[in-house]
Order: C-alpha cells, then sequence, then structure tokens
C-alpha cells in the first residue's frame, strides 16, 4: 500500500519529550513502532499550511487527548549520524507502507525538539498510525531508544532543571491546587535529588508565585497541610 506523504514540509521533523508526574516519579510517553519492538519519542512532521507550534500541538492532542498544556521548543537536532534510513523503511514496511527508495522520508532530518508537562491522572495514552502502543516510563528507567532519541531527552530533562524555577508558573504537573509537600516531590523528582524541606519551603515561597488556601484536612489533624495554588498574574 502506497503511503501517502504529499502536504508535508520534506526534511523537517518534532519530536516531543511529553512529561508526567505520577505522584512518586518524573514520567515521560514512549511509542512502540508496530511489529518492531522499537521504542522511540512522539514525533511527527509538519503540513506545509501549518506553523511549527501548531503542528506539535497537534501531535500532543493526537497521543494525549489533551488540548491547553505548557510547550516549549528546546533544541534543534540536526547531527549526520540521525540518517538511518534502513530503520524508516523497516518501520514503514511492517505496517504495510511501500515508499522509493529516494523518498525524502528516507534522507536526512533535521528535527525540532519540544518538552511538554502535563498532567499526568488527565492523559489517555492514544498510538499513532505507525504504533501499537504508547506507555509512561521513569525518566531513570528509559532502554535504548530509536535514533538519537536517548540523547533527546537528556537535553530535555537538563533544560527544564536549568530553567525549573521560571517554569513553574506553566507547570501543569500538579492539579489546580497542591500542598507544598506535593510541589517539593514535583521538585525532587525532576531534579532527581532529596531536597530539604524547611530550605525548600523558604525558597519556594521567596519567590512570590504561590497564593495560600484553607487547609487539607484529613482526620482533623492540626497538623493539616495548606493548600497552594500559582498565582495567575505575578
Amino acid at each position: 500500500m502506497a503511503f501517502n506523504t504529499s502536504g508535508y514540509l520534506p526534511h523537517i521533523a518534532y519530536d516531543s519529550v511529553i512529561f508526567g508526574f505520577s505522584g512518586e516519579k518524573l514520567k515521560i510517553l514512549l511509542i512502540e513502532y508496530h511489529k518492531t519492538g522499537w521504542l522511540a519519542l512522539p514525533g511527527g512532521f509538519v503540513k506545509v499550511d501549518e506553523p511549527l507550534d501548531e503542528a506539535v500541538k497537534r501531535g500532543l492532542r493526537e497521543r494525549t487527548g489533551l488540548d491547553q498544556i505548557f510547550l516549549e521548543q528546546f533544541y534543534t537536532f540536526g547531527s549526520l549520524e540521525r540518517v538511518q534510513p534502513e530503520i524508516m523503511k523497516k518501520i514503514l514496511t511492517a505496517h504495510d507502507k511501500d515508499i522509493a527508495d529516494d523518498h525524502w522520508l528516507l534522507d536526512r532530518f533535521i528535527s525540532v525538539g519540544y518538552y511538554a508537562l502535563i498532567d499526568y491522572d488527565k492523559v489517555e495514552p492514544t498510538p499513532d498510525a505507525l504504533s501499537d502502543s504508547i506507555n509512561w516510563y521513569g525518566v531513570d528507567e528509559i532502554p535504548e531508544l530509536l535514533f538519537d532519541h536517548n540523547f533527546i531527552v537528556k537535553k530535555a530533562l537538563d533544560h527544564l532543571r536549568t530553567h525549573l524555577d521560571q517554569k513553574l508558573l506553566s507547570v501543569n504537573l500538579l492539579p489546580e491546587r497542591f500542598t507544598m509537600k506535593e510541589l517539593q516531590q514535583v521538585y525532587e523528582a525532576i531534579l532527581g535529588e532529596k531536597l530539604n524541606r524547611a530550605n525548600f519551603q523558604r525558597k519556594i515561597l521567596s519567590l512570590g508565585i504561590l497564593e495560600r488556601h484553607e487547609k487539607l484536612y484529613s482526620g482533623g489533624s492540626h497538623k493539616a497541610p495548606y493548600l497552594y495554588s500559582l498565582k495567575k498574574k505575578v
């Protein structure tokens, strides 16, 4: 069966590192290509009449069922080592898709990397046309991925860690209201290290970005924690 790729820009793609917080671990979504067992980041191509950002949002919406999420472009990947036409050929063949040997899908690609921060509990992972499954994997247990996707994950995680305080207002990893402990758990999951509770609370409150609400009572404990939300405008 011929594979229709008309209407897309050749040689340009995007790869998305989709982060979610399970309550204990920071995880990312990985797809498994049909009949191959190969794992990779969710990615895609850009339509001729479509802005790059919109193409990425479309791909995220199709894979997660979510729309209004934090999304950031963080790096462009153009290494010559990315050229592996035999892998793409096998992926398409496994899905009964036929393309000519000189097709642009088998040629060199430059990929723009994006990362997304989403609410883990609201996601409905949905495989795309070329994959059998899409599942969550802890960032500390990511298997070998296709192409340079392990490197892409590392770059995304490095970028997120470096700019975490600045990105906090855009974080979609927690519910609208959360405890300080839950926020600290997100930080620890992203940074990959334990943080001192008092120092963390002092630092976060000094940023002036949280709004405090009523306490979260469970069983009437006098030590019930306060609930917080991110201020809409700082």
